[in-house]
């Protein structure tokens, strides 16, 4: 899998690793995957202005990826606080509510 990841980077297609924090992501996946961004786990934003902890979770993770050359994302920004404080850490992109709507999906698979 490492290998495809790898040849999907050489033709210019990002690679994000999402839900970073939690579940199986761990910082041995910075060394192995061939990504371009880390999207930092909503339920560390979502706490933000809260949890000094969440806090300096999201701004260690914002460090760690640009000493990774990575850019990073805050998930689930869904409030004016929250948007000012990922904004404070130097973390300039974020998805959520705060921003609109999920705009859905579609498949990049032909039918």
């Amino acid at each position: 899998m490492l290998d495809q990841l790898r040849q999907l980077r050489e033709l210019g297609i990002r690679i994000a690793i999402d839900d970073f924090g939690t579940g199986y992501s761990s910082l041995s996946y910075l060394h192995r995957i061939p990504a371009t961004e880390l999207k930092i786990d909503q339920s560390f934003v979502a706490r933000l202005g809260e949890d000094a902890r969440a806090y300096a979770t999201v701004e260690m993770v914002t460090r760690l990826a640009a000493a990774f050359d990575l850019s990073v994302v805050a998930e689930g920004v869904e409030t004016e606080r929250q948007h000012e404080a990922v904004a404070a850490i130097g973390c300039v992109q974020g998805q959520g509510y705060r921003y609109g709507r999920p705009a859905g999906w579609r498949s990049c698979v032909p039918r």
